[in-house]
């Protein structure tokens, strides 16, 4: 059997599990919020988490395994919960308008249940979370590539 490593030299460790490390915290705060705040999360919510919650798994094997090539089935799952954030945004800043609202259903998006820590809006600290992954990523891309 032939084992291929990525050389612990490269210097992609750090960032995959710097982006392991938001993902858990980003999975676990949605949690908290979710089953131990008793806060239900709106439709957006849901799908963000559907993105974010792989994301937590697979950086996880992926810095265990020192695995440079995580980039290129990690960053699609960010981007996607990265545009989903990105239209969560915009609803709850208003800039889209609620005719075209998606959470008709359950929780809205711009209720005073989406702020932590008294300032940040849930939404807006996703799209934090998902941009730093996506960065983090595409570091790992540079140094695997270069």
């Amino acid at each position: 059997m032939v084992r291929t490593e990525v050389q612990s030299s490269d210097g992609t460790w750090l960032p995959i599990f710097g982006a392991w490390i938001i993902a858990l915290g980003s999975t676990l705060g949605a949690l908290f919020i979710g089953e131990v705040m008793g806060q239900a999360p709106c439709d957006l919510c849901w799908h963000q988490r559907a993105f974010m919650f792989p994301l937590a798994i697979l950086l996880a094997v992926a810095a265990y395994r020192n695995d440079g090539r995580s980039w290129f089935y990690a960053a699609p799952l960010a981007a996607i919960g990265w545009l989903i954030a990105a239209f969560h945004n915009l609803l709850y800043f208003k800039i889209v308008p609620t005719a075209i609202k998606p959470c008709g259903q359950g929780p809205s998006c711009s209720g005073d249940g989406m702020v932590v820590f008294g300032a940040l809006p849930i939404p807006l600290v996703s799209l934090a979370a998902f941009t730093a992954i996506i960065i983090l990523l595409l570091i790992v891309r540079r140094r695997i590539t270069s």
